[in-house]
């Protein structure tokens, strides 16, 4: 017997949502309640950063896994260190306008809003949602975030190796910028001596971290020794990521390599489960890219193992990815342009159709408009012949969907965001 074509299977199962706007009742998302279950980790995804009605879906679904689920973390691809901050405006900390100087030199990929919510909702909430930063610091566009809490953790208990650190900040003040796109370009202009040099202190740095992890502890606490290896671990992942850069830029990059910035988020979001109350439930927002389980290939190159399948691997079902999409519309490309404070600009770019076997095809054969898709459903019936291939900007990444995501929620149409800040 064939297999079910995926459009047909979506007619019979998908679920129609009715609201865009956050904050609109939420009964039309109490499917979602059964599609995630017990999972520890909900990883909500997005195409393409920079789009207005997936900014309006992540909040709405962000207050639904909150106030109906019990949720209690919100997780970020957003730098780890500088999460910190954030995370204490949000527990109420300063003013509400702080937030902007806290996002000043930051890519607006959108957890400006969010924050604003969760620091409303704390207010009179019984159990306060938490904010959790993940990724390696600056985007890969600096390693200072992480360093300068490091180097300020050093001067109290082990003011001997402060002179190495120093040495590696002023390397990284040298080339640093506001994103990877800025920083690894320039840090491919420093002499080989610097690079190495850099690379050099960092990895001893570890090393004597790990080693004398007794000793810190003793000297201080081991929350503090925690928070400042993970900072260091951070500015490792994140040099890596400079010459993993370089190298993709340059056409001369090793298979995979940038996978290094991917392993950091998903061993950040381990790091915080392992550290919040027991029963603690993670609502995870990234980049399609970032959250889906299987490998990131492009014309059969193998160029990335992404966050979504270390997570998978490690926590399993416990791990939860719902991709978001669109059939057409806009989307931001991004171009790169070193001349621009992150290294790159803004094309809105009009959607072509969507190619025959993306999964984008299915729903628009399907006529479901907003809705959303078990995927897991779908791979246990063993009959369904999934999509092939799923939209990455204006692009497809080529990958089996129902294994590489849980969940599927299409909207009609995409826009780009009106108030972006480059």
């Amino acid at each position: 017997m064939p297999a079910l074509p995926f459009s047909d299977w979506l007619r019979g199962h998908a679920v129609p949502l009715t609201h865009l706007d956050p904050s609109a009742p939420l009964d039309d998302l109490e499917r979602l309640r059964d599609l995630i279950g017990d999972a520890r980790v909900v990883a909500i995804g997005e195409h393409s950063h920079f789009i207005h009605e997936f900014a309006l879906l992540r909040r709405r679904i962000l207050r639904f896994l909150v106030e109906r689920c019990g949720f209690t973390v919100l997780a970020f691809e957003f730098g780890f260190s500088e999460g910190f901050p954030l995370d204490a405006w949000a527990q109420g900390e300063g003013t509400d306008d702080d937030l902007s100087a806290h996002l000043a030199a930051t890519i607006p990929v959108g957890v400006d809003e969010p924050l604003r919510w969760i620091r409303q909702y704390n207010r009179t909430a019984a159990t306060p949602v938490r904010f959790a930063g993940l990724d390696i610091p600056a985007a890969g566009g600096s390693l200072l975030p992480a360093l300068a809490p490091v180097a300020d953790y050093l001067r109290r208990i082990d003011p001997e190796i402060l002179p190495s650190l120093q040495e590696a900040m002023r390397i990284a003040e040298s080339f640093g910028g506001n994103s990877g796109a800025v920083a690894a370009p320039a840090w491919a202009r420093l002499a080989t001596t610097e690079q190495d040099t850099l690379s050099a202190i960092l990895a001893r740095l570890l090393i004597r971290f790990r080693a004398l992890e007794p000793l810190y502890v003793s000297r201080g606490d081991q929350p503090g020794y925690d928070l400042a290896r993970r900072r260091l671990e951070g500015a490792c992942h994140g040099d890596y990521t400079f010459r993993a850069m370089a190298g993709l830029f340059a056409g001369t990059g090793l298979t995979a390599d940038t996978s290094a910035r991917d392993n950091y988020l998903a061993e950040s979001v381990r790091w915080h489960l392992e550290r919040h109350e027991p029963g603690t439930r993670i609502v995870l927002m990234a980049h399609n890219a970032h959250i889906q389980k299987t490998p990131i290939a492009f014309d059969g190159h193998l160029t990335g193992l992404p966050m979504g399948q270390h997570l998978h691997r490690s926590l399993g079902d416990d791990y939860f990815a719902l991709a978001l999409t669109s059939i057409t519309g806009q989307i931001p490309e991004m171009r790169r342009d070193e001349e621009t404070s992150f290294g790159f600009t803004i094309d809105h770019t009009t959607l072509e159709a969507p190619e025959a076997g993306s999964v984008e095809a299915t729903f628009a054969d399907a006529g479901l408009g907003l809705g959303i898709a078990d995927l897991r459903r779908a791979r246990t019936t063993g009959d369904v012949a999934g999509p092939d291939r799923i939209r990455m900007q204006s692009v497809y990444v080529h990958t089996p969907v129902l294994d590489a995501f849980d969940g599927i929620l299409s909207t009609p149409a995409s826009s780009v965001a009106e108030d972006i800040r480059l």
